[in-house]
């Protein structure tokens, strides 16, 4: 059946793996689905590690209110910048070419890829070091690399089934999310209550600047997202208003990250132990639950892999490379085999992954502030569907001002690390509306 660009057919499914950068026609995910995909897809093992970070830095309530704003800045923001996907159809790379340019969308998709590869390959260790633990503990078979390779190739024969596959693995596996992090928050308390009483409630903390760092490292771990959340809404049945939209995002993010950067935090705290598998079977207090939370810890990362940091790299070597759908999925699931993830978070410490966050949030605060400001100040909430899929046209090359306004961004945001995201968006966002207002090199992006 011919549909004209950016119509949507609210109904019905389409096959594994049909996925493609036109507009979409069949959406399949209503709110309950949504809602339930972003929870399963944001049980992100990093936020353990972020939890364990800012111990010494922050009391627990400092820490708890921390995360919850940190989740609802990310809500509204994937609310906003999701705006155009979802009212068009259309993926974060073709959106991204009003304001970068068809040559110039390669800038913002290889940030976006990168940090979602390595993210891909780290939580891919975490999950093989936890099928290790717990084949070690019952059969005596000790192998990392193994489970390793192993792991990976099973998440790549999941990918490869695109967002049809996606939202029965999240679905089904939220249940199982909740009720394990639950469970280990429980025993967390139970088993670390007096030491945390007395270290983490009575400790003074801070309300500066460490303690609006620790809201952006929260943030952070999400902000890769907040760029390509139109590749998500462009799959959610249309008929949701803005404010639902946003609390989606921020209620489905908040419980997962809220127990797991507490679990984190706590058990550091208590432990002086960073790694998230050590951070687990401190909280766990005998051998079945152990394995049953190895066993979540592994099958957390399928869902947040498959969902965060699959499919932006795919749609970025589809865009660029012209790659079937499939092909750039398998890909993605090698190179994520080269990112040496067991470096980025050590036994005692999880500075590695602080600092990956940090500055990786410094490149991704300027483009998002870009996007933001060329849908809502530029192009007024409309876009013209043909200029974004021609070539030829208007959009071709590259736009000089979204160029020059990220490297505004970024050097602001690298001269306030702590902060990077938020003091990126200033600058770059100002910079991009001015350039595109009075600069005559950009007046053909304003067609």
């Amino acid at each position: 059946m011919a549909t004209s660009p950016g119509s949507t057919i609210d109904q019905g499914t389409k096959a594994p793996g049909e996925e493609s950068l036109a507009p979409q026609q069949t959406r399949i995910m209503g709110r309950g689905s949504y809602f339930l995909a972003w929870f399963g897809g944001c049980v992100s093992i990093g936020t353990f590690t972020m939890g364990s970070s800012v111990v010494g830095t922050l009391n627990l309530i400092q820490a708890t209110l921390a995360i919850a704003i940190g989740c609802f800045v990310i809500g509204i923001a994937l609310a906003i910048n999701g705006a155009a996907g979802y009212k068009y159809g259309i993926p974060f790379m073709v959106q991204a070419r009003s304001a970068f340019g068809f040559t110039g969308t390669r800038l913002p998709g290889l940030v976006r890829a990168v940090p979602a590869v390595v993210w891909y390959g780290f939580q891919s260790w975490i999950g093989a070091g936890a099928l290790n633990m717990v084949s070690a503990t019952l059969f005596g078979f000790d192998n990392l690399v193994f489970f390793f390779i192993t792991f990976q190739f099973l998440q790549i024969g999941l990918s490869v089934m695109g967002f049809q596959g996606i939202k029965w693995l999240e679905n089904i596996g939220s249940a199982f999310i909740l009720a394990s992090l639950v469970y280990m928050f429980y025993s967390t308390i139970v088993r670390y209550g007096d030491v945390l009483s007395a270290n983490l409630l009575t400790m003074e903390g801070s309300w500066g600047m460490p303690f609006w760092g620790a809201t952006m490292l929260f943030l952070g771990i999400y902000s890769t997202m907040m760029l390509n959340v139109g590749d998500y809404a462009r799959e959610h049945k249309k008929g949701t208003p803005t404010s639902l939209l946003t609390t989606i995002y921020a209620m489905s993010i908040l419980p997962c990250t809220l127990f797991m950067g507490l679990i984190g935090f706590m058990v550091s705290e208590a432990t002086g132990v960073a790694d998230p598998i050590q951070v687990f079977a401190n909280a766990v207090d005998n051998t079945p639950l152990l394995m049953t939370t190895l066993l979540f810890i592994a099958f957390a990362q399928v869902t947040t892999n498959v969902l965060n940091n699959v499919v932006p790299p795919t749609y970025v070597l589809m865009d660029v490379f012209k790659m079937k759908f499939r092909t750039a999925t398998v890909l993605v699931g090698l190179l994520a085999f080269a990112t040496f993830p067991w470096k980025l978070v050590q036994p005692d410490s999880a500075a590695g992954l602080q600092l990956f966050v940090q500055t990786y949030s410094a490149f991704l605060g300027p483009i998002f502030a870009i996007l933001v400001v060329d849908y809502y100040l530029v192009r007024r909430r409309t876009l013209d569907l043909g200029k974004l899929y021609d070539e030829n046209g208007p959009y071709q090359g590259v736009n000089l001002a979204a160029l020059i306004a990220t490297a505004v961004g970024i050097a602001a945001a690298l001269t306030f690390s702590s902060i990077s995201w938020y003091a990126s968006l200033i600058p770059a966002g100002a910079t991009y509306f001015l350039l595109m207002k009075y600069w005559a090199p950009c007046q053909r992006f304003n067609q």
